[in-house]
């Protein structure tokens, strides 16, 4: 365990003027408050705080930064109170702490639900005070470290938030240090057969490797003297998740991952790079479509380098970054590489225009509909790979990758974006699908009292776009819903002999909106045109009581327009009642584990579909419903996979082999070699859950020449 002396240590050689009392301080109230408090692993609760401040003076943060660090759970594990931190410490320490501290002790729907409102909460922390995030990555980093002493449902649960939030944000940010270790972590638990094998694959070739390091770096270090150049050389192994993404996103085996080594050359200044540049392609042949030059075009997170792959000895492909010391600095540190040691400053004004993202997550999150959609929002912002485009005149705008000119007309304005018909690119008109590249000049074609149209929600990359075209859409199927729920009410209260009119105004229909949990009538009345309740449900609140159970039993059968009842015992019940006829969405083919959710379309019943289906985001919220699995039933689900892997005689047997030996039905089978001897295999198979088509891919993946397996849909 970290010592408080080591942290001192380390402020003290970074920043000798730093107030240490206050870290001393923050370190005896949180050993007193904390006192008692272990671990999992059976540590004192003191070490994780401890860790966590250690990680942030690695990161050279300020002393109210390491101080937070300190305190940063004894607002939620302790008696400690806001109040008593801001006290002691200060409201920029208190702040910060709030900012960071989790929503686990407050009651939610579910844990997804908690999940999206705790990131929530801590992105808008995060735009007000950046530090916070800081935090947060070092609290999540040593969570990670020590994993290991949580069950494997637990494990699994933080290292797929790890891998879809924080490894992006880390990213984000430039610290690239975090981002991998987070990402090496959580694959090493969501898969461990693959993490293993890749690891074992690595260090089988470690020596030989080591000795082409060294002989490559010996060259370049002869090169760069020759050229009366000083500057230091590094080689380095990829990582492994970053190895295994490769293997994934260009469908190649380990064996064909020529660029596992990789060379950084740190200069003093930017021309000497562009000269090494020229040394290097001048010894060895360079890969055309393999150079970027980041120093000329910095990515979002201010991150500089030159890449470049040669052909390097013996034919192999070897990675080279060139950069000067600070851009290295910057791409170790990325955001806390510019943040100010110095007491009491702030971030220059330049740093928050660059992290302006943030900012832009938060404020389009006014029209989110649950927590489903938030978090797809936010993984959108997370993983932006940009082009940038100009407007007419001159002006760059940043986009993500297959963005369109609606994306750009509502980046530009809401309104230009709501009356967007056309979108002119270099002078020609384009279709609004078309996808926009770097360097394109865009100009948006507007029209007068045009609205936006559903369909665009299929094509839009924007978090900015797709909220306001689903903030119209909603609109307008309120209005619609209104209508046509106020026809149907007037109709069953006719049938009851009432005068709908003159029950609107009654204080019964008041006590009525309150009990469905509306605010205004008029949202009980288009919650009817919706589907999501009936005339009949409103007639019983307002009328002569009947009995509850047939009243039960027949909404939503009313719901459905009297569809068939389904036999007992079926996968999934809605709200309770297991009588409705349930169809399961063929886009997503969601499986007992899967967190799910259902959708009423009258007369067809309930649609259920997985909780991040594309097509259920889409959806209007209104028309969505509660749905669980029937832990009663044990009927098999349709799931499909796909198997990638380098043809042999033999391998369709061993698959099928492992699909029967897992006790799986094949329901469809589909092979196809292509003339490089790879082999793209689809299945659909009868599974009971989640982790019996766990066991499935597992099993797959250890067949010979297999490269990958993942589930589709």
């Amino acid at each position: 365990m970290i010592r408080i002396s080591d942290i001192i240590d380390r402020i003290s050689a970074y920043n000798p003027e730093a107030d240490l009392g206050v870290v001393n301080q923050a370190y005896v109230y949180s050993a007193r408050v904390h006192d008692g408090q272990v671990r999992l692993s059976g540590e004192p609760y003191l070490s994780h705080p401890l860790e966590v401040a250690g990680i942030l003076a690695e990161m050279k943060l300020d002393t109210v930064s390491v101080v937070a660090g300190l305190l940063h759970d004894v607002i939620e594990d302790t008696h400690a109170t806001a109040d008593e931190v801001k006290d002691i410490f200060g409201p920029e320490v208190e702040h910060i702490v709030s900012g960071v501290t989790k929503l686990s002790v407050l009651p939610f729907e579910n844990a997804r639900a908690r999940q999206a409102e705790s990131i929530r909460k801590m992105l808008l922390a995060m735009a007000d005070d950046i530090r916070v995030i800081l935090i947060k990555l070092a609290d999540r980093l040593h969570d990670m470290r020590t994993l290991e002493f949580h069950d494997q449902k637990t494990q699994t649960k933080i290292a797929r938030e790890t891998m879809d939030i924080f490894a992006p944000i880390a990213s984000r940010l430039g610290i690239y240090w975090i981002k991998h270790e987070l990402e090496d972590n959580s694959f090493k638990y969501l898969y461990p057969d693959d993490y293993n094998r890749i690891s074992s694959l690595v260090s089988k070739g470690l020596a030989g490797r080591e000795e082409y390091v060294q002989t490559v770096r010996q060259v370049i270090v002869q090169k760069l003297a020759e050229a009366d150049l000083r500057g230091k050389v590094l080689g380095r192994h990829k990582k492994v998740y970053s190895i295994y993404n490769k293997m994934q996103t260009q469908n190649l085996p380990f064996d064909e991952i020529y660029d596992i080594i990789a060379f950084r050359i740190i200069l003093d200044t930017v021309p000497q790079c562009y000269e090494v540049l020229g040394l290097i392609h001048a010894l060895w042949k360079p890969i055309d479509i393999k150079f970027k030059d980041y120093i000329a075009r910095p990515k979002p997170n201010m991150y500089q380098s030159l890449h470049t792959t040669v052909i390097g000895p013996k034919g192999a492909r070897v990675e080279i970054q060139i950069r000067t010391y600070e851009m290295d600095n910057v791409a170790k540190s990325g955001i806390a590489a510019h943040w100010s040691y110095k007491e009491g400053n702030q971030v220059e004004d330049t740093v928050r225009d660059t992290f302006a993202w943030i900012q832009n997550i938060v404020e389009n999150q006014e029209y989110t509909q649950g927590p489903d959609e938030f978090l797809e929002n936010v993984r959108i912002d997370l993983f932006p790979d940009e082009v940038y485009v100009f407007t007419p005149t001159g002006e760059v705008k940043t986009l993500p990758k297959g963005a369109t000119p609606v994306d750009f007309a509502y980046l530009i304005h809401t309104e230009v974006g709501n009356q967007c018909v056309g979108g002119k690119v270099n002078g020609r008109l384009v279709p609004l699908q078309y996808a926009l590249q770097t360097g394109d000049i865009v100009e948006v074609v507007t029209q007068k009292n045009h609205h936006p149209s559903k369909d665009w929600l299929s094509f839009v990359k924007t978090v900015k776009a797709k909220s306001k075209i689903r903030q119209w859409v909603k609109i307008q199927e309120k209005e619609r819903s209104l209508s046509l729920g106020r026809e149907m009410c007037e109709k069953a209260f006719r049938k009851h002999k009432l005068n709908f009119n003159t029950q609107v105004k009654s204080e019964e229909m008041a006590a009525a909106v309150d009990y469905f949990g509306f605010k205004t009538l008029d949202d009980l009345i288009a919650s009817v045109g919706y589907g999501k309740i009936t005339p009949l449900q409103i007639i019983r609140r307002i009328g002569p009581k009947t009995d509850d159970a047939e009243g039960r039993e027949s909404i939503l059968n009313k719901l459905m327009g009297r569809v068939r009842k389904k036999k007992p015992k079926t996968g999934v019940v809605v709200k309770g009642v297991d009588d409705i006829l349930i169809k399961f969405g063929k886009c997503c083919q969601p499986v007992p584990g899967d967190n799910i959710t259902g959708y009423i379309t009258r007369g067809f019943g309930v649609t259920v579909h997985r909780a991040n289906c594309v097509n259920a985001l889409k959806m209007s919220p209104e028309r969505r419903i509660d749905v669980e699995w029937n832990t009663e039933a044990s009927e098999a689900f349709p799931a499909d996979f796909q198997v990638t892997s380098y043809d042999r005689v033999g391998l369709l047997a061993d698959i099928v082999g492992c699909i029967t030996k897992n006790e799986a039905n094949i329901l469809s089978a589909n092979t196809k070699t292509g003339n490089d001897k790879h082999v793209e295999s689809s299945f659909s198979v009868g599974v009971k859950s989640t982790e019996h088509l766990r066991r499935i891919l597992a099993s797959i993946r250890k067949i010979k020449n297999v490269h990958d397996v993942k589930r589709v849909g």
